[in-house]
């Protein structure tokens, strides 16, 4: 079956915070918190102020969410990409915020920047979320710097596949594996613990619909290279032309399509922007598998 096996060690927060250990018999939910402005979903609807950031965090947290993530910079196509300075600007207010209200939750903080990587996890990350960290083979002889300060600050990595530079695929699915294994060999050679390493097949990341689609029915596969998955399919453009043209807000049937697959399949983690529209989907879609590995097991 897809699921991970249960790891031989715990991943960890550099601060001690307890981390959801029971990924790999239940699929968690990240709950998505944006600080930014132009964010393709929900730009603005949170980030006038740190209060209303961190009253969005609890909401999150009272609908189920087992991890909140932080971004500051919109990674949606097209997006003005924006200084470190302006990063933090927006980002450390928030997690200082969501911290005084949420001491225990676990944050993963969605960045690529080292230091911005760095000042949030001394305010108090615990993980890093990283969408550009396992780009295309052509394009990996630049160094890993979060996989190095992943390394020297104990903080979990979540590894992203985003073929920034070449998206162009002779065939998707060999291509896509071989981006990831070679991207895991050498974020694991920075100095990465392996039980804090994760993988995002990088949904709406330098792929085509189709190719994006298809990524849902491997998550299975992609466990199986032995580290566990995130899964980021919430209110996607990909979505919408499904949909026939639905904006984000009203994709909320599609999302839980794919939270359901996906949780089936094999993720430990789907990310989403609405943790109580799609909870009891994913729980049942748990349960589904669980019989089924049972029935395998008896079989």
């Amino acid at each position: 079956m897809p699921h991970i096996s249960q790891p031989k060690k715990n991943w960890t927060s550099p601060h001690g915070r307890p981390l959801p250990q029971d990924f790999w018999k239940r699929t968690l939910l990240m709950g998505i918190v944006n600080v930014t402005p132009d964010s393709f979903s929900d730009g603005g609807d949170y980030s006038r102020t740190p209060d209303s950031v961190a009253e969005h965090a609890c909401a999150l947290a009272s609908a189920g969410a087992d991890i909140i993530d932080l971004g500051a910079e919109s990674t949606r196509p097209g997006a003005e990409s924006i200084g470190a300075d302006e990063e933090l600007r927006r980002l450390i207010p928030a997690l200082k915020a969501i911290r005084r209200v949420l001491p225990d939750m676990p944050v993963s903080v969605d960045t690529s920047r080292a230091e911005v990587a760095l000042r949030a996890i001394e305010a108090g990350a615990d993980i890093l979320n990283d969408v550009c960290a396992i780009r295309s083979r052509e394009e990996n002889s630049s160094p890993y710097a979060l996989g190095k300060i992943a390394a020297t600050s104990g903080a979990p990595l979540i590894a992203m596949h985003n073929r920034v530079g070449n998206a162009v695929y002779r065939d998707f699915r060999s291509e896509f594996f071989d981006d990831l294994r070679f991207g895991i060999e050498r974020i694991l050679a920075t100095g990465v613990p392996a039980e804090n390493l994760w993988v995002d097949p990088g949904f709406g990341f330098g792929k085509s619909p189709t190719q994006n689609l298809e990524l849902v029915s491997l998550v299975g596969e992609i466990a199986k290279l032995g580290f566990p998955v995130l899964l980021g399919t919430s209110r996607k453009s990909t979505l919408g032309i499904v949909l026939d043209g639905k904006p984000p807000k009203e994709r909320t049937g599609g999302d839980s399509a794919c939270a359901a697959i996906g949780a089936f399949c094999g993720a430990a983690c789907l990310r989403l922007h609405d943790i109580a529209a799609h909870r009891d989907a994913v729980k049942v879609a748990d349960a589904v598998f669980a019989a089924t590995r049972a029935s395998v097991l008896a079989g």
